[in-house]
């Protein structure tokens, strides 16, 4: 292995301890933790879908302090000027007749940038974000600059409606559910808040944002060349399916393919490393065609040591194993014996695989699981 190559290796590994340093922190948030690198490595955009109170905004806070990097972060409304994200004129340079604005601590100077909320944005800044999110370059009269960002996170709890908000979200390659953690997980997840509120110390996790951009720049070194048929049948497929996959969108999604082979350290890329585009939905209905479309080419490569962990991993509910567990939950409700923190612990349960349930996209089977959830729901009222 030569002196370059090992070096690439060395950064991987370091931006693995970021990855499993955040998954040691956020319980529950595995696979959010696994796409923000992709991302990262990849420089595209990602979107977070879910109700507050769902660690999106502490997640991205603890990535940007462990990237030791200028970080922006900012809250969206309706009401948003350009001059909050962007920053306002030079008062000095615009008394000379120079339009330049002062961008100190603001937006286009960061490495890494959140902005929550993100469909509120307006028509005011609209086409700003725009050429922010997918060329990286803030442009404002005759002031033309070129952005260091590395990522950016949008987050909000709803999918967009309006036309203008979709090309906004059309900018964010990858769309992850942030959910509330497993109620079965909740002593671990008081157990980590806690920890966050101790003092920071310092970490040797730690990463510069110019190690990051020396990953990026090795993206255009992974030979796509053996997974090309397979990917260009896929893209078909998925097409087929209903789901607008643009040719942009799928040139682009090559360097997430890349990302996958270069954090399992390769310089190759295997169809397992398709896993990514189960995560390029458009509506939460879609998540389960293309998983299932998607796990097809993904399981038929053969098992390699050197797979990308998340190609392993099947994130899409199984409405049998829900439909099982309900059914033991009840048996459990109808002992005379349960007691009452026993009784509150069925009920945050069942209330966790209500929830899971949207994720079936298949009304058969969707109905099929909220049946027996309805009748125990009941059961429960009649107690109370």
């Amino acid at each position: 292995m030569d002196t370059e190559q090992t070096k690439v290796w060395q950064l991987v590994d370091r931006l693995n301890d970021v990855m499993q340093h955040l998954k040691s922190t956020f319980v529950g948030k595995d696979d959010i933790i696994d796409l923000m690198g992709i991302c990262l490595a990849g420089r595209e955009n990602l979107f977070l879908l879910g109700p507050p109170g769902t660690a999106k905004s502490a997640l991205v806070r603890e990535l940007a302090r462990l990237l030791e990097g200028k970080s922006f972060e900012y809250l969206l409304t309706r009401f948003t000027e350009p001059n909050e994200l962007f920053g306002p004129f030079d008062i000095r340079k615009l008394r000379e007749g120079d339009l330049v604005t002062n961008t100190e601590g603001m937006l286009p100077e960061a490495s890494l940038i959140f902005l929550d909320e993100l469909l509120n944005a307006n028509s005011a800044i609209l086409n700003s974000l725009l050429m922010v999110l997918n060329e990286r370059i803030f442009r404002r009269g005759r002031e033309t600059r070129h952005l260091p960002a590395l990522m950016i996170i949008g987050a909000s709890n709803h999918l967009p409606e309006d036309e203008a908000l979709q090309a906004l979200f059309d900018r964010f390659l990858i769309r992850v559910r942030c959910d509330y953690v497993d109620p079965q997980q909740l002593s671990a997840v008081l157990h980590a808040g806690w920890n966050l509120e101790l003092p920071k110390t310092a970490l040797h996790t730690a990463m510069d944002a110019e190690d990051i951009r020396l990953l990026q720049q090795q993206l255009a070194n992974v030979d796509l060349q053996g997974i090309r048929p397979v990917y260009i049948t896929l893209v078909q497929q998925l097409r087929n399916a209903g789901l607008m996959v643009s040719d942009r969108r799928a040139v682009k999604l090559q360097r997430l393919i890349a990302a996958s082979a270069l954090l399992s350290k390769r310089f190759t890329a295997y169809p397992s490393d398709l896993w990514v585009l189960k995560y390029i939905w458009d509506t939460e209905e879609q998540q389960e065609i293309i998983a299932g479309i998607v796990n097809t080419v993904v399981e038929a490569d053969e098992e390699r040591a050197d797979n990308h962990p998340r190609s392993r991993v099947n994130s899409t509910p199984d409405a049998d194993e829900i439909y099982k567990e309900v059914m033991a939950l009840t048996a459990q409700w109808d002992q005379p014996e349960t007691a009452r923190a026993d009784r509150s612990a069925i009920k945050d349960r069942l209330r966790y695989l209500n929830g899971r349930c949207e994720w079936i996209s298949n009304d058969t089977q969707r109905q099929y699981v909220l049946q027996p959830i309805d009748q125990l729901w009941q059961k429960i009222m009649q107690t109370a």
